[in-house]
């Protein structure tokens, strides 16, 4: 099949768009198991950057699946085609200018490899919710494992399919040993520390 597009160069560029805002666009990739407390501490953070004055955008497993990736299954194959749209849809938030948050299982490591490839190398933000199996499986908090457990859901991470950890992601969290605040904490002093936020009422 013949290609016949063409990337179009918008006349106001991400630079542009960094300097107007205040801040550096990003991806903050959250990774983890079911019940680990991704969506929890992505929720958090966003309210918190949004209070600071930041533009922000969420984007999150349940809710994608719902729209833009309701025709896809959980094989691995439709897995890492879910998280390729996403990661698609994240460049153009952070072309955007957006600090764009997102919260999503991504069990493979190349799957959040290619997403990584898609930005700039100090765009990606990998946060490995690092909260183990036992902990995710006695919170449970949508019945998901006991579902699993009953071969109910098939291929359910954690369960029936693997999951693979991160090897270098740049920051992790226990939400076991760790409360909402702690998290939200660490990651906006990995932000200033990149000096990612640099409005001047910072």
């Amino acid at each position: 099949m013949t290609n016949n597009t063409h990337w179009y160069h918008h006349k106001v560029n991400k630079q542009e768009r960094s300097l107007q805002i205040g801040q550096k666009p990003c991806l903050i990739w959250f990774t983890g198991l079911s019940g680990a407390g991704k969506s929890t501490v992505a929720g958090a953070l966003e309210v918190k950057l949004f209070e600071m004055g930041y533009r922000t955008y969420l984007l999150d497993g349940d809710n994608v699946r719902q729209g833009l990736n309701q025709d896809l299954g959980f094989s691995d194959q439709d897995r890492v085609e879910n998280i390729r749209r996403i990661g698609e849809v994240s460049k153009l938030f952070v072309d955007g200018g957006l600090i764009t948050i997102s919260a999503f299982i991504s069990p493979f490591r190349s799957e959040r490899a290619m997403v990584r490839e898609l930005l700039e190398e100090d765009e990606f933000i990998e946060v490995y919710v690092s909260t183990s199996l036992e902990v995710c499986e006695e919170r449970d908090p949508k019945g998901l494992y006991k579902k699993a457990r009953a071969g109910e859901i098939p291929n359910f991470t954690g369960i029936g399919s693997a999951y693979e950890a991160p090897e270098n992601p740049e920051l992790s969290l226990d939400t076991a040993n760790m409360d909402v605040d702690q998290c939200v904490e660490a990651i906006l002093d990995l932000m200033k520390h990149r000096r990612m936020l640099f409005r001047k009422a910072d």
